[in-house]
């Protein structure tokens, strides 16, 4: 009778996991569809066993497989234009989600609701940041260190580090003027070295020299990239991918912890010294969250703890998540539209002889002076006006990426007809792209139109809604603490290579030289009728942006350089 016994103690927890899953997913199933019934807004093919994964899959089936999923969502956003959001179910793959699309909409979810960062999202970034981080904490914990990097990333600390950016554009121009009269090269591969160059000497205060040759820390976080997804299946379920992860993560912790205890070190020898000649100095990010820390540590303590001060091992692990945090988000969004800077100005050259105007009237007529002069007057940064309606507009046309929250009890939200959503239980997604191109709000909205930026109210230019409807740093507490270095290195890397370097997309080359490399069987199937044209283009864009972190453009923008007419 033992065998009985045996199999009955192996399949009764087996059947109860089962029924478990059975009775959790009904629930959950049910959820929606008293949803559906009460009249929530959601696309028409809703399934009780796959949600709207095959809807969503039949529209991604239209684009190059490697787009961006918010460009398969355009029909479902006219189509549910009357209420400006609408429900995605993507059971059972994730939580459902509101994809709102209006400036009302997203004010309700980030200033008047605030909601918090989906818990869930920590186990997604993760193995970006290593852990806990501002881009997934809530509450008391997200509060204390937003206040410890407030300083460091201040508008006037900012400018205090613009010699440190023209430093390193100084290397991204002598990068591009080797690719002069060469070949085809990645302009996003090079736009990813400067950002991390600029990047790390902001927030630790090293120079990776990552432009003229590869970085361990550069070399782990793509790694990590590569084998990383937010929501691709294909991705998340490979069995290498969280060794692979893991492995790199730890070269990242590494090299992150040892230069935080070299700065906390450096900090304690200056505080023993002249104050004098600490003012005079440039301070990186976490030099002054560390300064904060202690004084913090001193208040707390009753006592001056400078001299015999440890740094905490808690303190130190979170803090090497932030910087993780840090490196990955100035570097991968920022290179990304860097590359789109270029390609929109390449396409209009109006915009690019208007910028270049201005940095005459600005720097002068020789453009190579121009970084000695933001060397010594960094200010001048702020008296170019239309470079920073260039990097606006290419932010509002190209978003990096769009902003989740956690829907709770008692938060809900008002739709454009007057209706209740309720939030509780679902995501709610704020989609930058559709909000920064909704008609109602921007004339000519797909029209790269940086005047728009400069216009007087009574201007037909004039957007209508401009501080809600222009999102890509989110607004609330919980917008974007680098908005201010973003904009900073975009309008210096323009400032240095505008008047200096045209650069050009290269793809039909970049595709013709991929035709010729297809094997013998594939060329043959295709001159059959038998194999189409795999699709490259989303609404005619061939720099489409991808599913990659960051938004990047195709193929990571393949393109030529030449000196400037």
């Amino acid at each position: 009778m033992a065998f009985p016994k045996l199999s009955l103690t192996i399949w009764t927890p087996i059947l109860s996991l089962i029924i478990y899953v059975l009775c959790i997913g009904y629930q959950k199933r049910l959820r929606i569809y008293r949803l559906r019934k009460q009249g929530v807004a959601m696309p028409e093919g809703w399934s009780w066993i796959f949600g709207h994964l095959l809807v969503l899959d039949k529209k991604l089936k239209k684009l190059p497989s490697d787009a961006n999923v918010f460009l398969a969502m355009g029909d479902m956003v006219d189509e549910h234009s009357d209420t400006a959001y609408y429900l995605m179910d993507l059971w059972p793959m994730f939580q459902p989600v509101l994809m709102t699309f209006s400036p009302e909409l997203a004010a309700q979810v980030s200033n008047k609701h605030d909601l918090p960062k989906p818990h869930d999202q920590q186990d997604s970034f993760k193995p970006v940041t290593g852990g806990p981080s501002l881009i997934t904490m809530n509450d008391a914990q997200w509060k204390i260190w937003r206040s410890l990097f407030n300083t460091g990333f201040s508008a006037s600390h900012m400018l205090t580090l613009v010699p440190s950016l023209v430093d390193s554009v100084d290397v991204f121009c002598e990068q591009l003027q080797k690719h002069i009269g060469g070949g085809i090269f990645s302009l996003d591969d090079m736009a990813a070295r400067l950002t991390m160059d600029i990047i790390t000497k902001t927030t630790l205060d090293i120079d990776l020299d990552h432009q003229r040759k590869e970085h361990e820390l550069s070399h782990a976080l793509n790694k990590i990239l590569d084998w990383h997804s937010f929501w691709d299946p294909r991705v998340l379920l490979h069995p290498l991918r969280r060794p692979v992860q893991w492995y790199y993560g730890r070269v990242m912790d590494l090299f992150i912890k040892e230069e935080l205890q070299k700065r906390f070190e450096e900090m304690k020898v200056e505080r023993a010294g002249d104050a004098s000649k600490r003012a005079g100095k440039a301070k990186s990010v976490i030099a002054l969250a560390l300064e904060d820390y202690l004084a913090q540590k001193s208040l707390d303590d009753k006592q001056e703890v400078y001299g015999n001060a440890k740094l905490e091992e808690g303190f130190a692990r979170i803090a090497a998540n932030q910087i993780r945090m840090f490196i990955f988000a100035g570097n991968d969004s920022t290179a990304a539209t860097l590359v789109y800077i270029y390609h929109l100005l390449s396409k209009n050259p109006e915009a690019l002889s208007k910028l270049r105007l201005e940095h005459d009237a600005v720097f002068g007529s020789d453009p190579i002076n121009s970084g000695d002069i933001l060397r010594e007057d960094a200010a001048r940064i702020n008296q170019c006006p239309y470079t920073l309606a260039v990097v606006k507009e290419t932010l509002r046309l190209f978003p990096p990426s769009s902003s989740l929250r956690d829907g709770r009890a008692g938060a809900s939200l008002i739709d454009a007809l007057g209706n209740v959503v309720p939030t509780e239980h679902l995501n709610v997604a704020t989609i930058h792209l559709y909000i920064h191109t909704h008609p109602r709000f921007w004339p000519k909205p797909l029209d790269f139109l940086p005047e728009r930026w400069t216009a007087a109210p009574d201007d037909d230019l004039y957007p209508k809604a401009v501080l809600s409807a222009y999102r890509p740093f989110e607004h609330g507490s919980r917008n974007c603490i680098a908005q201010t270095l973003v904009y900073n290195e975009l309008r210096v890397a323009l400032i240095m290579t505008a008047r200096r370097f045209d650069i050009k997309p290269a793809y039909e080359e970049w595709d013709a030289k991929r035709r010729e490399r297809e094997g013998y069987f594939t060329a043959l199937m295709r001159k059959l009728g038998l194999k189409g044209e795999e699709c490259r283009t989303v609404d005619g864009e061939r720099a489409y942006q991808t599913t990659r972190t960051g938004s990047h453009a195709a193929d990571r923008y393949p393109c030529r350089v030449s000196l400037a007419h």
